[in-house]
């Protein structure tokens, strides 16, 4: 049984640069030459001389791909291909032979090889072929991660357009906490954009090339949280990776970890110190290079204090810790956002833009939007789906923001902003100058909409 061997820093690594590959052949000099060309270009290399060897590797480590000969002193390769399978192996494996024939070419497919090549090969063909390995191994997991709705489909947009003091923070702080390693903790409240600022560290990141893998931890049963994080054994079921797996080389992005159950904080806790997982039902822990992106709208601290959560894993986590600010403490970024929806969702929906006239977009700004950007963008798409800046559809939830009567009533724009503004008067004690500030309009204008409303009073008694 050969010793293991780890890729080189500064290698090239363009076949599997974050796999575990076994290789499993009685000749020496083919052991020898396969650990040569890999070892560069993958994580981990072993080598074994029989499958009996081969089978203490894979009891004690997790493996990617397995390089199995069919010729092999006591039980073949294609014997103990097929017992692999029946253990539950799903990694890839390429079967290699000096003497072929159709019926053992089909044999070795059967069984579930992925790949076969006749001995002797050239370097290129034997890192083709496990540069196909490499993409099936992906597609797998892509669907894997789809399937489970870990990687939600609809984007809020972006945090990050504006240009008010808070989100030029959040901005220079993912630039800077980007480059490095450590565990990121994002807490702020619900439509702050918290997925998204954990993509942007993912694709700003040195992991940019490996997956983005992302799980409500929530909206999944703690008896199942488990087994999408960690995978299991065959004991429970066919065998199966997890989410950490799925992970590997990239960032795995833990939404409302808050949620998570009391056992599974120990076993995420025990999984950042040791850098190891273990499936469930599993003896064998398995190395993982995973950067953890945690996320929560709760107060961390509270839980903590609560005693609903680790207080050594909360410690863990926030090794950075970046609070996102909720859309009522930057108004300002609000046009910039609606004008950003509007030229993203018209096309989508194809309709036209609409046009939001300076009083609709004070409104906009002097709401308290408690679901954020995610109800900012909600609000732009049924705009643009009635073909209306439909301010109105917020009223009943502006309450005392607006001050008026009836709030059960869906009232017109132009009711909307004269309440909305003789609220805003009273609250100053009739200062104009004060008002139109607030307002984001001028004295002027202010002044004008005012003398209008007073001459229509007038008329109409």
């Amino acid at each position: 049984m050969n010793a293991p061997t780890t890729a080189r820093a500064g290698a090239d690594a363009d076949a599997w640069p974050h796999g575990a590959i076994l290789v499993v052949d009685d000749e020496p000099g083919m052991r020898n030459f396969l650990i040569k060309v890999l070892a560069p270009r993958c994580r981990f290399v072993a080598a074994a001389a029989s499958a009996e060897e081969g089978a203490e590797w894979v009891r004690t480590q997790r493996f990617d791909l397995v390089i199995l000969d069919i010729a092999l002193p006591g039980q073949s390769g294609v014997q103990w291909l097929q017992t692999l399978r029946s253990q539950g192996f799903s990694g890839e494996v390429i079967l290699i032979t000096g003497f072929a024939t159709l019926d053992t070419a089909i044999d070795a497919l059967r069984a579930g090889a992925s790949d076969f090549i006749l001995k002797p090969f050239r370097v290129p063909q034997i890192l083709n072929a496990i540069r196909q390995c490499h993409e099936r191994a992906r597609l797998r997991r892509e669907n894997f991660v789809l399937r489970r709705g870990a990687m939600p489909s609809r984007s809020l947009g972006t945090p990050l357009i504006g240009t008010s003091v808070a989100t030029q923070r959040v901005r220079a702080a993912i630039e800077r906490i980007a480059l490095m390693p450590s565990t990121v903790l994002l807490q702020g409240e619900s439509g702050t954009g918290k997925e998204l600022v954990a993509r942007a560290l993912h694709a700003r990141s040195p992991r940019a090339d490996g997956p983005f893998v992302a799980v409500h931890c929530g909206a999944l049963s703690p008896e199942a949280i488990a087994h999408e994080l960690f995978g299991h054994a065959r004991g429970n079921g066919s065998a199966r990776d997890g989410l950490f797996v799925y992970a590997q080389g990239g960032t795995l992005f833990l939404d409302e970890v808050a949620d998570l159950p009391p056992p599974v904080q120990a076993s995420l806790l025990r999984v950042i110190e040791e850098l190891q997982i273990r499936p469930v039902d599993s003896q064998q822990s398995v190395p993982v290079d995973v950067r953890i992106v945690a996320a929560t709208h709760r107060q961390l601290a509270d839980e903590v204090a609560a005693g609903r959560f680790r207080e050594d894993l909360y410690f863990r986590l926030r090794v950075v810790d970046l609070v996102l600010p909720p859309l009522r403490e930057r108004p300002e970024d609000i046009p910039a956002l609606v004008d950003h929806f509007i030229h993203t969702l018209a096309p989508a929906l194809g309709v036209p833009p609409i046009e939001v006239a300076p009083e609709a977009m004070a409104l906009l700004q002097r709401y308290r939007w408690p679901g954020n950007v995610r109800e900012l963008r909600n609000w732009v798409e049924r705009s643009l789906i009635l073909g209306e800046v439909n301010v109105s559809a917020l009223y009943p939830s502006m309450g005392a923001t607006v001050g008026a009567a009836g709030a059960d009533t869906p009232l017109d724009l132009e009711t909307l902003q004269r309440r909305h503004i003789q609220a805003v008067l009273e609250s100053v004690g009739g200062d104009k100058g004060r008002a139109a500030q607030l307002l984001g309009v001028s004295r002027r204008t202010l002044e004008r909409r005012v003398a209008e409303w007073a001459a229509e009073d007038h008329t109409r008694r």
